[in-house]
């Protein structure tokens, strides 16, 4: 238990950052308007988020040793929120306060589901790692399909395919009776992945309820 609340406390304060650079993009018109005035910055932290992620990934050391993985656990999350902050400065406060309510309520239930049930998601990695290729080639596709109606077909299967990541982390998470878990070790890349659930959830229900524009 202990290991579960370390995560979830660390999982806290990614999600506070976050949303804290989600509000003060959207809120804020200077600093939206610095955002898209200089979009070599956009750039600069995809380059980033990239390399950390798949630094933290790769290195056992990077994610195991302290203080180094809390370091970069705390550039990525920077990195990233700065990212979401500046995508969710292009819709709507109101679309973008509905979707974040919306994504928790999700993640609150999903995490309660992944605790109860009975059923072992962790041996669904392979179907999911499938389906997020597939995705992804999907993804590819829309760009070149000026459709509203597609757009919103995808975001509503990446909102279902990262739903499920949520129930199969959550489940890696607290090991137990299910076939695969996690190293107690491995508490910064817990948090990682079950914050990369959330935030693409987020994401996708923020594209359908911007869909319309």
């Amino acid at each position: 238990m202990a290991f579960i609340r370390k995560v979830y406390a660390i999982l806290m304060v990614q999600l506070a950052i976050t949303f804290g650079f989600i509000t003060l993009f959207v809120y804020n018109d200077s600093v939206k308007l610095y955002a898209q005035e200089h979009t070599e910055m956009m750039f600069i932290a995809l380059i980033l988020v990239f390399v950390l992620m798949i630094a933290m990934a790769c290195c056992d050391n990077m994610r195991r040793t302290f203080p180094l993985n809390f370091i970069c656990l705390f550039s990525f999350t920077v990195v990233e929120s700065f990212l979401l902050g500046v995508a969710s400065s292009t819709y709507d406060a109101d679309e973008v306060m509905w979707a974040a309510g919306i994504c928790a309520f999700i993640c609150l239930g999903l995490t309660v589901f992944a605790f109860q049930t009975k059923y072992d998601f962790t041996m669904m990695g392979g179907m999911l790692f499938v389906a997020l290729l597939i995705f992804v080639i999907f993804g590819f596709l829309t760009i070149f399909l000026y459709s509203q109606v597609v757009r919103l077909i995808y975001a509503c299967i990446g909102a279902l395919i990262f739903s499920l990541y949520l129930v199969y982390d959550t489940q890696l998470l607290i090991g137990g009776h299910h076939k695969y878990s996690i190293s107690p070790e491995e508490y910064i890349f817990a948090a990682l992945n079950l914050y990369l659930d959330i935030i693409n959830l987020f994401i996708y229900i923020l594209q359908i309820f911007g869909s319309r524009n």
